[in-house]
């Protein structure tokens, strides 16, 4: 089993940590192919990075159908970008990690809290949060202010601030913590110990059920919305 990895920022040493990550938890069996595009931002920190890494999660998957595609899609950031139009490209899984987090932290207790970078992304994580009807059970949002790329190497006051806002979110009832960020999934295990609940990293999660659903045979509908959008289809009947 194939396995493609996108991460929509510009970020190799992002990558290559989250592929650490995805294989952790994919087995022997499977294959993780991490990948990120060469132009546009380094870091989706706003709704104009997001329109780009939306941009830039199609282009990759179609480049990949183009070498014969994979049997499941992770789209490796908090936002989901291009989440919806990534689905009507292909008839396999497309899991985005904050959808696959928030639904495993779901399972996982009655409630949860998400910790992620900066406070002007929490609008957007507000938005999935209803969108994935997760408002009951999503006691708390929480920015750290530690922008993106710090997270590269996190350093133990990087760590300390996390930790906090985790604290601060179990304070608020929550039963299990979401990161927020991909480059956050190197700390699931440590943050676990020191909260004393369940943390869930989106990229695990997301890993997790894709493999799963491309075991089970269960794929991306092609009734309705998630068809190939007629101009596409065109566009590709005539290369």
């Amino acid at each position: 089993m194939k396995i493609t990895l996108i991460n929509p920022n510009t970020s190799r040493a992002m990558t290559a940590k989250i592929a650490v990550a995805a294989r952790e938890v994919a087995g022997p069996d499977i294959e993780i192919d991490a990948v990120c595009p060469v132009d546009g931002p380094d870091a989706i920190e706003s709704h104009v990075d997001e329109a780009f890494a939306a941009v830039a999660v199609i282009d990759l998957i179609e480049d990949d159908q183009r070498r014969g595609g994979s049997d499941a899609y992770v789209i490796a950031c908090f936002g989901d970008p291009g989440l919806d139009a990534a689905r009507e490209l292909v008839d396999v899984p497309v899991v985005g990690i904050a959808e696959a987090a928030m639904h495993v932290a779901a399972i996982s207790g009655r409630s949860f809290g998400v910790v992620t970078t900066l406070t002007r992304t929490l609008g957007r994580a507000r938005d999935l949060v209803a969108r994935y009807g997760m408002g009951e059970a999503c006691v708390s949002l929480a920015g750290t202010g530690i922008p993106v790329l710090d997270l590269e190497d996190t350093s133990s006051e990087s760590f300390e601030r996390i930790a906090e806002l985790c604290h601060a979110a179990v304070d608020a009832e929550a039963d299990v913590i979401v990161l927020g960020c991909a480059g956050m999934a190197d700390l699931c295990r440590t943050l676990g110990v020191r909260v004393g609940v369940p943390v869930v990293d989106g990229v695990g999660a997301a890993v997790g059920i894709a493999a799963g659903m491309v075991r089970m045979g269960v794929g991306t509908s092609k009734r309705d919305e998630y068809a190939t959008p007629p101009r596409r289809a065109a566009l590709v009947g005539s290369i």
